[in-house]
């Protein structure tokens, strides 16, 4: 073999050697590589006890999204998250909102909330017995709402969720809401009131025969009185059935918190006897059968109370002094025990 071939075939076995350990190298450093990119999806991210609000806005990218969690120091490496995403065929499924990040999850587990939707559900109560202006005002001043509306009177609000023919008093369901952020207030108004038209409706259909009441919205002016009248849940079927006797017998319904709401701004938290006398709308003492519309938002217990009366002879109830009542069933009965629990006779 001349010394040429021998230079030749040292190249070539050169070449082997070398292609040899560079395909060593590489399978090593992809092996690393793999088990590195393993051990980034089953480790957790570096998320505080008290977890993180993650918000992803609309048209957000998961380049963008991993690039955020690695300036918060929650994510180190956000190439592999976005690898991971495309792996798992989720990063073309990922959803804007708010995400609460808790302590222990990983990427996979972060990568697959995203896409499902499970943001943060922020919380708003519209409390039984609170008047239109008293609910917008919690309304308006909800910290996580959108908050679109301008002015807040009853004919402007009704406008904007749809139903501009309506007077807003008692038509808005009284319970906890839950929604997420970017929800507006129109949008939440509009979901409390047909959650009570659609509440009101159903019960109408099962009312309890002979009832002295027209339609649903009868029965809802009657049950914000009755939801006004008293905090005792097992006395409003009771309180309810005083005021159908009245309404059956063509009495006046003489109820206080109706006087209460005619007067407006002018009430100062006690009734005089001249405001008894005084004429409004909403005076029963003055005016038989209902008052023009509801006074306040009835709970369902109010309204099924209303459209399922208890049975009975009482016409007549007076205030204890501990939240419930002493129900009569005759003028002369009601007096003694008006003397009784409210003059202290």
């Amino acid at each position: 073999m001349s010394e040429q071939q021998k230079q030749k075939r040292g190249l070539v076995d050169m070449i082997f050697r070398l292609s040899g350990i560079l395909v060593i190298a590489l399978s090593l450093v992809i092996a690393w590589l793999l088990m590195d990119f393993k051990a980034f999806r089953q480790n957790p991210l570096s998320i505080p006890e008290s977890g993180v609000a993650l918000m992803v806005e609309p048209g957000s990218r998961l380049k963008s999204i991993s690039a955020e969690l690695k300036e918060k120091q929650l994510l180190e490496k956000p190439l592999y998250l976005v690898l991971l995403a495309r792996y798992l065929g989720l990063d073309s499924r990922i959803q804007a909102g708010e995400f609460q990040l808790q302590p222990g999850i990983t990427p996979e587990q972060l990568l697959r909330q995203l896409s499902n939707g499970k943001v943060i559900q922020h919380d708003l109560t519209l409390i039984e017995g609170e008047a239109f202006k008293e609910m917008m005002q919690r309304v308006s001043k909800d910290p996580v709402l959108v908050h679109t509306l301008e002015e807040f009177e009853g004919d402007v609000v009704m406008r904007a969720i749809g139903y501009p023919e309506l007077q807003p008093e008692g038509r808005f369901m009284p319970e906890t809401y839950y929604f997420p952020r970017g929800t507006t207030d129109v949008a939440f108004l509009q979901r409390a009131y047909l959650d009570m038209a659609s509440f009101l409706q159903r019960s109408w259909q099962d009312r309890d025969a002979d009832l002295p009441l027209k339609s649903p919205y009868e029965a809802l002016i009657l049950a914000s009185i009755v939801e006004k009248e008293t905090g005792v849940a097992e006395e409003r079927p009771r309180i309810a059935g005083v005021f159908v006797r009245r309404l059956n017998k063509g009495m006046k319904l003489q109820t206080d918190p109706t006087v209460i709401y005619g007067m407006g701004d002018s009430y100062k938290g006690d009734i005089r006897f001249r405001d008894l006398r005084e004429d409004t709308p909403y005076n029963t003492y003055t005016r038989f059968g209902l008052p023009p519309t509801p006074i306040a938002m009835p709970g369902e217990d109010a309204i099924l109370a209303v459209l399922h009366p208890a049975a009975g002879k009482e016409l007549y109830f007076v205030a204890i002094g501990d939240g419930s009542h002493h129900f009569s069933s005759t003028l002369k009965e009601h007096n003694r025990a008006v003397d009784r629990y409210q003059r202290k006779r």
